[in-house]
This record gives C-alpha cells, structure tokens and sequence, in this order.
C-alpha cells in the first residue's frame, strides 16, 4: 500500500519546522499510515480463520513501531536474540513469535524457548539434535530447491542457504516427532519484494500439497502453514501494486478446498515487514554540497549508513525536494560522503534545482532503511522521528554519537599468552 497521498502533503509543509527543531538526518515514520496498512491487510485475510500477520522485525526494529503492531494483534517475526528482546519489550509471548533459525546458536536456541517460548521454526535438519529441549510445536522452513524459482532479489531457491531440502523434509517431521514434538507448522520464504500475487497463491498451493503429502505419511494435522513475506511495494511512480485482495481471496479459497478434502485446514501466517511499514518512512536530508564535474553531484549530509539498499542493490528509491517536488530536467547524482564510490541514492536522476540547505525526501524508507545501517569511515547512524496519529512528532531513536562508536573500545583487555 503506498504512502498516503495525505501524509506527504503534511510532511513537504511541516519539514522546515521538523528538520529545524531535531536537525538532519531523520528517518521519519507515519503512524496513520502504518496502520491503516496493517487494517487493510486485515480485514482482506479476515475470512480465514486463524490468519495472523507476525511483523519481520528486522524490517524496523524499533519499540515505538512494534507497539502500534503489537496493538493490532499482529505478532513478530524474529531471527536473533536482539529481535526477540524487542518483541518481549512490547509484551509478545509465546505463540506471538515465530523465531526462524538460521545457523543459530545454543544461546539463540535457549533466549528463543526461554521467558514465554515462541513458535521455534527450524532451517535445518541437522537443528532438530541442537534444540535444548524439543518444543510442543515445531516448524520447518522449507527450500523446494528446483522445483520453484525466486525473484530477483532472493534468487534461485536451489542456490539459497536456507530451508530444509525437499529430499529431507520427510524425516525432518519424522525425527521431531521422535523427539516428542506434537503439533507441526510448515514455513517458507521464497521472494523479497515481490508484487506479482500469481507467486503468492502457487506458494500457498505448494504449502498446502506438502502438508497433505506429510499428513498422510506421519498420521499428523499441521495447526498452521506460514507463506512468509516477501509481499513487495511500488518504490517508483509507476510500479504496479500488489493485489493484495486477490491473492486473499485465493488463499482462502485453496483453504476451503482442503478443508473439504482432508477435514481440516490449517491456520495461514505470513511474515510482512516491508509491505506494512516500507512506504510510511521516508529518510530527510539536507543538501550541503554540489559538484560538477563529468557528472553533477549533489551532496547530502546523510550517506550509504543511513540507507543501505540503493549502494548495496542498486535500488531505486524515490527522491522529492521540499517545496519543489519531483519532477526536473536537472540531471544528478545525489550522493553521501562515503569513501566508496556506490555511496548513492540516485544516479543520473532528473530531479528540480537543489540548492545547498533544501531537504529532500528519500521516499519508501520504512523498512530496510535505518535497520541496515553501518558505521563504515565512523559514520553515525541517524535518529528516527515517529509523525503520531495524533498529531504529535517525536524522537523515538536518537543519533549515534562518537561515545556510542567508541564504547566497545572500552575493555578489559584480557588476553591469553599463545
């Protein structure tokens, strides 16, 4: 769902005031739109019974977002200790996280079962001897390998370092189930922003067909499948958005028929973190330098730190400038200050006249913006603002400093004589 039409309205009127009292760099998060988002997802999925959405918090790992998640009784996706503190902090418990494991350590392993448990999905076969204790209820993520292809982003299946391979998904129940495991979920993760919902309803069908094939070897019921995430968002103007009424629609209709096959259907999840929060962010940055030289550089005082995915991916990321919008025949670099030449988050863009001190407005950065962030030549990572419902502005992260870079040169020095 795109940002609201309303809230960049507010935000090209209101960013002078904003950027004037907190400074630049922000990333700024619209409370409104994340939820009415998180509404519409809802009421497209409300004829399944039992379908919940558990936030990938690494999209956004901040308390202030997750609050207003949480409060819409949606549950976490996480995959580190770190993830599974945040959603703690809010009050998740139990069955309101999904912890998928991914080359997880005995400590993941114990923080994941400790203080309430969670829904531990397995990536591996090998996992199933590491868990401490087996839990009542276990999942796998499962890798269909050749049998499906990715996208562009995730890749080929077959090529991914994750899931467990068809040829051992079999025994994979069959040994949780030895171990005393008693009730089954089955995951997979096979896109990341992903706007075609034909892949979509094929992964629930695939689901759906592997469960009955485990059924009807193990003699089990699964209580739910997990298609995962990966439900993608127009970062250009003229992308298509997802039909996300369409891709519910048949969803519900696949879990009807095999309630009528088989006597039950299972409870479908999924994993958003992009499609809930991506278009209610943006990152705000003030131009302060311009360069001509083989090409036309304009300077911003953020840089590849605060938003990762253009240098990395080479992801377009839209680009408006206060008061001038963003359409313009100048043609620019919009560049950090990086010593790596893919600090960019525009490359030959046509954008309007910018002048040193105007605020651009780098769109659709509410997930995998600020999360990825790094502190390469010792750049700071930004503070994130939070636009309330109510009205209301406020700094709910505050800027790196240099005592924070620093902090962990602040050891015991302890060694070992070799």
């Amino acid at each position: 769902m795109p940002a609201s039409p309303e809230w960049l309205e507010r935000l090209d009127t209101a960013l002078p005031d904003i950027a004037a009292h907190f400074g630049t760099p922000f990333h700024i998060y619209d409370e409104r739109g994340i939820r009415a988002t998180g509404e519409r997802l809802k009421r497209a999925f409300a004829p399944i019974a039992g379908f919940r959405e558990y936030y990938a918090v690494k999209a956004l790992p901040n308390p202030h977002i997750l609050r207003i998640l949480f409060d819409m009784d949606f549950g976490f996706d996480c995959s580190s200790i770190a993830e599974l503190v945040l959603a703690r902090q809010v009050g998740a418990r139990g069955a309101d996280i999904m912890f998928t494991s991914n080359n997880t350590t005995q400590d993941e392993f114990a923080a994941a079962l400790s203080d309430g448990g969670c829904l531990l999905n397995l990536d591996d076969i090998s996992l199933i001897d590491n868990v401490p204790h087996m839990p009542q209820t276990i999942c796998f993520r499962y890798n269909p390998g050749s049998q499906r292809s990715g996208n562009a982003i995730i890749g080929n299946p077959a090529e991914a370092k994750y899931g467990v391979a068809s040829h051992q998904i079999l025994e994979a129940y069959r040994r949780a189930q030895a171990r005393g495991a008693q009730r089954f979920g089955l995951h997979t993760m096979l896109v990341s922003n992903e706007r075609d919902d034909t892949y979509m309803r094929e992964t629930v069908a695939m689901l759906l067909a592997l469960i009955a094939e485990i059924s009807a070897a193990l003699n089990i019921r699964f209580d739910f499948i997990n298609m995962g995430g990966g439900l993608g968002i127009p970062y250009r103007p003229d992308d298509m958005a997802l039909n996300l009424d369409a891709l519910a629609l048949d969803a519900a209709a696949q879990l009807t028929a095999f309630q009528a096959q088989y006597g039950y259907a299972p409870a479908l999840h999924m994993e958003s973190g992009r499609y809930l929060t991506g278009p209610h962010g943006v990152l705000v940055t003030r131009a302060i330098n311009h360069k001509d030289t083989y090409r036309r550089y304009i300077g911003v005082d953020a840089n590849m730190s605060s938003l990762m995915r253009p240098g990395m991916y080479g992801a377009y990321h839209h680009i408006s400038v206060v008061g001038k919008g963003d359409h313009g025949e100048a043609v620019v670099n919009v560049v950090g200050s990086l010593c790596e030449n893919n600090d960019f988050f525009a490359t030959q863009r046509p954008l309007p006249p910018i002048e040193e001190g105007d605020l651009l407005i780098i769109h659709d950065t509410g997930a995998h913006g600020h999360s990825m962030g790094f502190n390469y030549n010792g750049r700071l990572r930004p503070q994130e603002l939070l636009w309330h419902a109510d009205g209301r502005v406020t700094r709910i992260r505050r800027a790196e400093t240099l005592a924070d870079h620093f902090a962990t040169l602040d050891c015991d020095g302890a060694g070992l004589e070799a």
